[in-house]
């Protein structure tokens, strides 16, 4: 895998043995550097259509629809329903106990710092 500063000389390269007159020297050149001629051909449009940031490698494949930020962003709110949820039933709970005692006549425990 060549890097986009390897590819941006490799190019340079050939483009100055191109205007030479060398095309001899292109053909060495490439199987100097282990390269097929398509590839250079691919490089060079790539470096034509969007300039050095075209030579970066990419990752092949789909891209992701959500990045990591995005990711962890549905993770935390699905947590967050779910914590909602435990809370509401705990709340339910609580609020029937309360009702549990005093139909029944029992007296609340009294917690220090409770009024």
């Amino acid at each position: 895998m060549f890097t986009a500063a390897e590819k941006l000389r490799i190019v340079k390269k050939a483009d100055a043995c191109l205007a030479s007159g060398e095309r001899g020297a292109i053909e060495a050149m490439l199987r100097e550097e282990g390269l097929y001629s398509s590839a250079l051909s691919t490089w060079r449009a790539q470096f034509s259509a969007r300039g050095t940031g075209g030579l970066e490698p990419r990752k092949s494949g789909r891209k992701p629809k959500l990045d990591a930020k995005d990711r962890r962003i549905v993770e935390l709110v699905k947590r967050n329903a779910v914590l909602e949820r435990k809370l509401h039933i705990g709340e339910a709970i609580i609020a029937l106990q309360k009702k549990a005692h005093e139909i029944l006549g029992i007296a609340l425990p009294v917690i220090d710092g409770e009024s």
